[in-house]
């Protein structure tokens, strides 16, 4: 039997306040039905604040979560970019965040123009037989030999996520996720942005297979999508990743060219989808795009073979779970991957 690695990014929008007719008490439950649904592996969450967040985890027990504030740990008030995992089948064995600015281990930290902090949530993950198989792997520190602001970049002991994921016979399958919400108004924080987060992903191994996926806002021909999918260098680096999107053996809703709907969903105007046309140009900023794609699923390894992915537009009566279509894409592992097979009870037993 295949075995297969489903991830879906989500961004929950924070609560508008109760007069709104977007209000989280009105979407909440939307929001648990569209996520149980799909019964993602792996649930990458942006925008949401820890009210929002704690109910997720109260309406979805199969799910451990990992993720902190922008300001930091010890704040409980701002956005967060967490990642749930499904705990039967995933295992959590460390797990960070850091910032994207000239100081990416200062929480609240900011830079290039940013009028918000963003980070990046990330983790490491092991398909294992059971619980006492344990990878080890070592953590490296990155040095910006590019960027003459740093002498090096920060150890990242602290902000490492490592999972294991279980019920796969030995060695396993190991892969990371990175889970990121970049800065809306500024072309220049969403370029350094990505470049800090492409260094940490070169870091790693490179046969560690990777998915990178979150709110990008900007589109894919900008300069930062651009970067990422290897088709332009910044600051002399060069992105290796992958879009599962036009890369999936199937995709559904492919008529939806936007992720971004601002709660009216497939029911857009001729106004508003100019709008929403003028709005991609001011994110890329220098290159018109083709679509209206922010929320992305990217990936690295010749490990991962995208087999579906979908913009998922459910909704009820036009009433949407966010601001944001979720994005839903399904890999395929490699054959060597093989589920633990279960000894059958002897029947007079």
């Amino acid at each position: 039997m295949s075995v297969s690695l489903s991830v879906m990014t989500f961004n929950l929008l924070e609560d508008q306040g109760l007069e709104s007719p977007n209000a989280w008490d009105k979407r909440k439950d939307l929001c648990i039905s569209v996520i149980t649904s799909y019964s993602p592996m792996i649930l990458c969450t942006q925008q949401g604040v820890k009210s929002q967040l704690d109910y997720l985890q109260q309406c979805l027990p199969g799910y451990n979560q990992f993720g902190i504030s922008r300001k930091g740990a010890e704040d409980t008030s701002d956005q967060y970019c967490t990642i749930f995992y499904d705990k039967e089948k995933v295992e959590l064995l460390e797990g960070g965040t850091f910032w994207m600015s000239e100081s990416p281990s200062v929480p609240g930290s900011m830079s290039w123009g940013s009028i918000v902090p963003c980070i990046a949530t990330w983790a490491i993950s092991f398909f294992v037989v059971s619980l006492t198989f344990f990878c080890t792997i070592s953590k490296p520190t990155i040095a910006f030999s590019a960027w003459k602001c740093y002498a090096s970049f920060f150890s990242l002991d602290k902000i490492v996520h490592t999972f294991q994921l279980k019920r796969v016979e030995a060695p396993g399958f190991t892969f990371q996720i990175v889970n990121t919400n970049m800065d809306e108004f500024s072309p220049r924080a969403r370029r350094r942005g990505a470049l800090l987060t492409w260094q940490h992903i070169a870091s790693l191994p490179p046969t560690l297979s990777v998915v990178y996926c979150g709110g990008f806002n900007t589109q894919k021909e900008s300069t930062t999508g651009r970067f990422l999918l290897g088709r332009s260098r910044e600051h002399g680096v060069l992105g290796d990743m992958r879009d599962a999107w036009p890369n999936a053996r199937t995709r559904k809703n492919t008529s939806l060219i936007r992720t971004y709907h601002g709660f009216k969903g497939d029911k857009q105007g001729p106004v508003e989808h100019m709008k929403l046309i003028l709005r991609a140009l001011c994110l890329c900023w220098d290159r018109q795009t083709q679509d209206l794609h922010v929320d992305w699923v990217l990936f690295r390894g010749r490990s991962l073979m995208p087999a579906s992915c979908q913009v998922v537009n459910d909704n009820i009566d036009g009433f949407y779970p966010s601001s944001h279509y979720p994005i839903f894409a399904e890999f395929m592992l490699p054959r060597s991957v093989r589920l633990v097979e279960t000894p059958a009870h002897d029947a007079g037993n």
